[in-house]
């Protein structure tokens, strides 16, 4: 049985083949996968000299052919020549990049011949199942042990591995064809993974080692065990030695490969139990291997292979204390859990490389989308992007996920509500805020806020004289992001559990500040610690809330007074901690409306719901947008820091159903004053068959005695920033001049400008035109600037 690609050359190279394709084998096809309707895509797995590929194309298929062998793709482009509708590649489809199949998928996979001799068998038809389209199926044509001789056993299939192959499949039809099984799957299948016992044990205590192996791609060491589950490499440790020692000699004993006990790390002690037994297992990463993977252990182990980690959510049922160990060294990756106390041992284990094909191309496609959108200008940022393994720090996802170079955050952690609360965010938006903080090779940096992947990209652009410092609250995402670390990191990011609001322990705060600091979730106030632990002249970027719209703003701190440079749409998770804040909001209509008081202080409402229920009063501004320039985030920044008053209206139903026209969970901007209310919306006035035929014009609505004043104040609002913020470019917007002060500066110490009060704060914005007379406020409004000193 051939196991290596030069065995294969030399078949195919001397002119050797297989057993033709037989009639029975044409007519099953026809019967369980005729050709759909308007012709379908096939790809044949392991084609040899295409005989298989070319009957396809016969039949009215479009096809794939690939194989791992120069000499079987080249007598396959000989053999049919006079053949069209195939494509022969060159592909090993257990270990090359995928990027040259058919990135829409197939609706027929075949692989004839070809199932006994690949390695990671679960990994294969689990990652080809997923290429197939709705309806598709795949078919394994295979010699099976009853009809092999025994001398020839290695490539034919037992009952055992059948079964095996049809786990996690809606439906498995079986046929002969001629003495080889002929197996239709269909469906493929998520199934949900769990955590399993053994039967009981008699003894009064375990104690045992298991050894977390990974392959150059970067895929966990698992066994089929005959239990039916998965397993890990361990077992009982054997008199006086000592756990790395001990998952080392299972790890030849059971699957021949051969480790150094210096290459053997426990990382984490185990504490659980087994049918109310006590157990102690120690989990070893094991960081180089040597040999060839075999299974000496037949009667206790199916096969062993290499798992991708994103599929393990899916893999059915595993081991207890394999799936704990895995969840040590990945946290996060494997769900529903039993309780465990985990011991994670500070063990000075180097990072241990390995990743597959396409992650080094996705990495690089990622990079260049970013660099294209303008985000990443320096080349110290561009070679961290395509440096450093984005995947390795979100391994619950598929490597597509992972390296989505557009908006796409990569969630990681939700609360009991369902709420993300930490996440990897869009690369795009990371490249952006770490240009911003100016970095110089050598820089001490500060993060609040973890998860490893963005610390090691700031880590990169230091270089190897620079230092991170990482700060959460959260002790999960300590753990994970440390193991993270440890595993694909440069060893240059200490990661903390606090409160980052806090900012970092003092023993790790260089003597006059951090060269720079980076905030990664959503701030509704600036932490006094993060200005005081910052250098002078030293950047601060942080996603900053101000009336509950978010903005990246970088800061550069002179003394005591933070000023903004920069501003950049963004959205983060929340913060949390000290800094955690409740907005007031303020149901309306039995809760089809409510009110958000983003600046923290919720007004007086009485009277609003019966001001809903009368007239509404409708005020046309004027300012239209079209299309190409409809972006308005600066307007209602521009309304959320300059009116007094300032709300957001969020509507909970449909238009028709309400008063408002606010589409279903959106929100407009507002203000409110004595029974009374006005608010923002857009309003289609040109309709067209094209996008850059249709025009939308900005009007308010009110309700209220005082509707008419406030609308007017509102709709002045929108002139104003039309005439001196908005610009035809969306990414031209002026920005304010923006100022940060201590809470309790004296307001004869404040630059002109409208303040926004937070806790620990002042913010002052200096709009441009905001010298113009807009008209004044209603007489409660003005009341409530007096007594809010703004």
């Amino acid at each position: 049985m051939y196991t290596a690609r030069e065995e294969w050359e030399q078949h195919y190279g001397e002119g050797k083949g297989w057993r033709l394709l037989g009639e029975r084998e044409r007519e099953l096809l026809a019967e369980h996968a005729p050709v759909p309707e308007g012709g379908g895509r096939a790809l044949d797995v392991g084609c040899g000299t295409g005989e298989l590929a070319a009957h396809l194309a016969g039949v009215g298929y479009t096809v794939d052919a690939v194989d791992l062998t120069d000499s079987a793709i080249a007598r396959a482009r000989e053999e049919h020549a006079d053949v069209d509708g195939v494509r022969w590649l060159q592909l090993d489809i257990e270990r090359d990049d995928p990027a040259a199949l058919h990135e829409e998928g197939y609706d027929l996979i075949t692989l004839r011949l070809v199932y006994p001799f690949v390695g990671d068998r679960g990994r294969v038809v689990h990652g080809l199942g997923k290429r197939l389209l709705d309806g598709g199926a795949l078919v394994v044509i295979t010699p099976t042990v009853e009809n092999t001789p025994a001398e020839r056993r290695g490539i034919a299939l037992d009952e055992d591995e059948i079964t095996l192959l049809g786990a996690g499949w809606k439906t498995v039809e079986r046929a002969d064809a001629d003495g080889l099984a002929f197996l239709v799957l269909r469906g493929p299948c998520h199934l949900d993974t769990r955590a399993v016992e053994k039967r009981p044990t008699t003894g009064h205590a375990l104690t045992g080692a298991l050894a977390v192996v990974t392959d150059d791609a970067g895929r966990v060491l698992l066994g089929r065990s005959r239990r039916g589950m998965l397993e890990l490499p361990g077992g009982k440790t054997t008199g006086p030695e000592d756990f790395a020692t001990a998952a080392v000699r299972e790890l030849a004993e059971e699957t021949g490969l051969i480790a150094d006990p210096a290459d053997a790390h426990v990382v984490t002690m185990l504490v659980d139990d087994s049918h109310g037994i006590p157990r102690l297992t120690a989990v070893v990463r094991i960081t180089a291997w040597t040999g060839t993977l075999a299974n000496p252990e037949p009667d206790k182990f199916d096969r062993w292979e290499f798992v991708d980690l994103h599929a393990l959510a899916c893999v059915g049922d595993v081991f207890v204390p394999a799936a704990l160990a895995i969840d040590a060294v990945w946290p996060g990756i494997l769900p529903g859990l039993p309780p465990t106390t985990a011991y994670p041992i500070a063990a000075d284990q180097p990072p241990v490389p390995g990743e597959p094909a396409e992650a080094a191309r996705l990495r690089a496609s990622m990079t260049q989308m970013v660099i294209d959108g303008g985000w990443a200008p320096s080349e110290r940022v561009r070679e961290a992007l395509r440096t450093v393994p984005r995947h390795r720090f979100a391994p619950e996802v598929n490597l597509a996920a992972a390296y989505d170079g557009g908006d796409r955050a990569v969630i990681t952690r939700y609360d009991e509500t369902g709420t993300a609360i930490s996440s990897v965010s869009a690369a795009w938006l990371q490249a952006d805020m770490i240009e911003h903080l100016g970095l110089k090779p050598g820089a001490v940096v500060f993060e609040a806020g973890s998860g490893g992947y963005n610390a090691e990209l700031i880590a990169h652009v230091t270089g190897p004289d620079g230092r991170v410092v990482t700060v959460d609250i959260d002790p999960w995402v300590v753990r994970r992001t440390r193991r993270f670390l440890t595993e694909a990191g440069s060893g240059r990011v200490t990661s903390v559990e606090a409160d980052a609001a806090l900012g970092a322990p003092g023993h790790l705060v260089p003597r006059g500040g951090f060269d720079a600091s980076m905030i990664t979730y959503n701030c509704w106030d600036i932490a006094p610690a993060w200005r005081e632990q910052l250098a002078e002249g030293g950047r601060l970027v942080l996603p900053l809330e101000m009336g509950g719209y978010t903005r990246a703003v970088t800061f550069e701190r002179r003394g005591q007074v933070l000023h903004a440079r920069h501003f950049t749409y963004c959205g983060f998770v929340r913060d949390q901690g000290q800094q955690a804040r409740s907005i007031p909001v303020v149901p309306l209509l039995d809760g089809g409306l409510t009110l958000r008081f983003e600046h923290g202080t919720a007004a007086e409402t009485t009277g609003l719901e019966e001001a809903l229920r009368g007239p509404r009063h409708e005020v046309a501004t004027g300012i239209t947008m079209g299309a190409t320039n409809s972006y308005f985030g600066s307007l209602q920044l521009y309304a959320a820091t300059t009116l007094p008053g300032f709300c957001r209206l969020a509507a909970h139903q449909e238009p028709e159903e309400g008063v408002t026209g606010i589409a279903k969970d959106r929100d407009a901007p507002a203000i409110v004053g004595d029974a009374s209310l006005a608010y923002l919306v857009h309003v289609q006035t040109t309709d067209g068959d094209s996008p850059q035929g249709k025009a939308w014009e900005w009007v308010v609505h009110a309700f209220g005695a005082q509707g008419p004043e406030l609308a007017e104040r509102l709709a002045a609002t929108v002139r104003a920033w039309d005439c001196h913020i908005r610009a035809d470019d969306n990414d031209q917007h002026a920005d304010p001049v923006l100022t940060v002060h201590p809470a309790g500066t004296p307001d004869d110490a404040l630059p002109a400008g409208d303040v926004l009060e937070k806790e620990h704060c002042r913010l002052v914005f200096r709009w441009p035109g905001r010298d113009v007379v807009l008209p004044g406020p209603v007489e409660r409004l003005e009341a409530a600037v007096v007594a809010e000193g703004v």
